[in-house]
């Protein structure tokens, strides 16, 4: 399938692309090439071939999902850079209309 330049201006637009004349042409040779191998691969029978989401085996390698006690506040906020005396949580600067620190 043959893209034509003004289709392939188009896919640049709708990708926020700004591309010199002589990219489009460049990119209208590629652009065709690619959509010529999709045109392939629809011609082949795929009867009787399950859907694949990966084509490897692939399984979950993360630890099992098991409840462990937290941390105490007082553990957790032992490297906090700045705390208010007291509290259990971290003091930062307050991002909306001052520069205070603001404790939440």
């Amino acid at each position: 399938m043959s893209l034509t330049l003004d289709q392939v201006r188009k896919v640049a637009t709708l990708a926020r692309l700004e591309l010199p004349e002589d990219d489009l042409v460049r990119m209208q040779s590629q652009l065709s090439a690619i959509l010529d191998y999709v045109a392939q691969l629809d011609e082949l029978n795929t009867d009787g071939v399950e859907p694949l989401a990966h084509p490897l085996p692939i399984q979950n390698v993360f630890r099992p999902d098991v409840p462990t006690p937290s941390l105490l506040p007082n553990e957790a906020l032992q490297n906090a850079p700045k705390r208010e005396k007291g509290s259990d949580y971290f003091s930062v600067p307050a991002v909306f209309d001052s520069d205070e620190p603001v404790s939440h």
